[in-house]
């Protein structure tokens, strides 16, 4: 069941809104935060922040950017509490047949990668990860971070810009692939 913008003014019940949106909303939080145990915590805690208001939810809201919203409030949360802490995550080399060189390469580029997108402002970083990893609209994009449609769609033109600069003057070993924003309409 997909729930769409303005599509009813009668609100889905609240468990067809997890059963739908959980795998999206647990992959997002798992981009954001890089840990298995923090992303379902913090899964777990969005759905409750959500049950507790569901409510007083419009039945004309966009419910998935509304879910969207609460989990990445809560991964923005749990990331500020890890930096106050100084808790340092460590990832694993993913197990796979390459040899061990190859495994280290990869887990390099791609710890550049993500770091390069971690170190990008808060607007710019979120609507990378919800464009570019959850496939969302700019205009979900524009609800879930509280801006407009041309903001959403100029923070992740901005982003990617910062990214390819980096990556294209050599700062690093990985080239992102991401693809080409100024040619997509949502």
């Amino acid at each position: 069941m997909e729930v769409t913008v303005g599509a009813s003014n009668k609100k889905p019940q609240f468990q067809v809104l997890v059963k739908t949106h959980a795998g999206e909303i647990y992959a997002y939080l798992w981009r954001m935060l890089q840990n298995e145990q923090d992303t379902e915590d913090c899964l777990q805690e969005s759905f409750l922040k959500a049950f507790l208001a569901y409510d007083r939810l419009d039945g004309s809201a966009n419910h998935r950017a509304w879910l969207y919203r609460i989990a990445g409030n809560t991964a923005s949360t749990r990331l500020r509490a890890r930096l106050r802490t100084g808790v340092l995550l460590l990832e694993d080399l993913p197990d796979s047949d390459p040899p061990v060189e190859q495994q280290a390469l990869n887990q390099i580029q791609l710890d550049e990668v993500r770091n390069a997108i971690e170190a990008l402002p808060y607007k710019q970083r979120e609507s990378i990860i919800l464009k570019n990893y959850q496939h969302l609209s700019y205009e979900e994009i524009g609800i879930i971070l509280d801006t407009t449609v041309d903001g959403a769609r100029a923070n992740v033109y901005q982003g990617m810009k910062k990214l390819r600069a980096q990556f294209e003057n050599g700062d690093s070993l990985a080239v992102p692939n991401f693809a080409e924003e100024s040619s997509e309409v949502s």
